[in-house]
C-alpha cells in the first residue's frame, strides 16, 4: 500500500522559512539537494517520518500567488512499475514514469496523478530518500 512521505511548498526566502518551521513545529533540516534552477530542503522531526519539502526556485523575488504555487502530496510504494500498470487498469489516468537524474545521478523514480478535484500526487518509488 501507499504511505505519506511528504507534501511541498514553495517558498521565497529558505532561511525565514527554515526558522519558522523550526520555532513553530521542531522541524530540522533532514536533508538539502541544491540543483541549478532550484534547491529542496526537507524538514522532519522525531514525531513521524513525514516531511514537509520546501521548494526554492532560484531568481524568484515575487512572492507565490497561492492559488498558483504548485504543490502535491506524495506516497511512495515499492514496487512503482506494478503500481502504475495498476493506476491504468484502474482507469485513474497516471501520468507518465519519470526517472529524476540531473547530471547523471538518479534522485527518484516517480509518477504523478490527480484527484478528482485536480490536486496532484506524487507516487515514489521506496529508495533512496524515499522510504
Amino acid at each position: 500500500m501507499a504511505k505519506q512521505i511528504h507534501s511541498m511548498i514553495r517558498v521565497l526566502d529558505e532561511a525565514r522559512s527554515v526558522a519558522f518551521y523550526d520555532k513553530a513545529f521542531g522541524l530540522k533540516v533532514a536533508d538539502r539537494l541544491d540543483f541549478p534552477e532550484f534547491t529542496l530542503v526537507y524538514l522532519s522531526n522525531d514525531e513521524t517520518e513525514f516531511e514537509l519539502e520546501l521548494t526554492i526556485n532560484k531568481g524568484r523575488t515575487e512572492p507565490y500567488n497561492l492559488g498558483d504555487g504548485y504543490g502535491h502530496l506524495a506516497v511512495s510504494v515499492d514496487n512503482l512499475k506494478a503500481e502504475h500498470a495498476r493506476f491504468e487498469a484502474e482507469g485513474l489516468n497516471p501520468r507518465k514514469l519519470v526517472e529524476f537524474a540531473p547530471a547523471g545521478e538518479l534522485v527518484g523514480r516517480f509518477f504523478f496523478v490527480a484527484d478528482p478535484d485536480g490536486y496532484q500526487i506524487e507516487v515514489l518509488e521506496r529508495s533512496g530518500r524515499f522510504k
